[in-house]
């Protein structure tokens, strides 16, 4: 019987580190924020979870269990909120790559003049990353 709650605890544990590892790939390789912001909360999670999980199956305490709860429980309610404020602060510095998006709800419901401030909401959308180049000219300005 041990051997088996052994395999179990093996299995979460490499299971959680793969997906910990993919969503580091996913950090590196995806092109603007909302992907990467997705590729690390995601996968990035359900492999702090796994890891949890095999590493209260081999402990076999209720001391390290109760610690490995709520360290996935701080998980779970600090990295997908925090993914979603950075998401928010993104679009509205204009970090976004509109040509990425699929639906963007924010500008169909008329809610990006708040984003864009004055600008009319049929304004041609500006190019990836002109907000950045801005902001990096008044900062580098005498």
């Amino acid at each position: 019987m041990t051997a088996l709650v052994d395999v179990v605890a093996v299995a979460c544990l490499l299971a959680g580190a793969l997906l910990c590892l993919t969503a580091g790939m996913g950090l590196l390789r995806f092109p603007d924020v909302l992907s990467r912001m997705h590729a690390g909360t995601k996968p990035q999670v359900l492999g702090v979870l796994l890891i949890m999980v095999g590493a209260a199956i081999r402990l076999h305490g209720w001391s390290a269990s109760w610690m490995l709860l709520l360290v996935a429980a701080f998980q779970l309610l600090t990295a997908p909120v925090s993914a979603h404020m950075v998401s928010r602060v993104a679009y509205r510095r204009r970090h976004v790559r509109r040509d990425l998006l699929l639906v963007d709800e924010l500008r169909s419901s008329g809610q990006d003049r708040l984003y864009r401030g004055d600008e009319p909401a049929d304004a041609p959308p500006e190019e990836p990353g002109a907000a950045l180049a801005e902001s990096r000219e008044r900062d580098e300005a005498p």
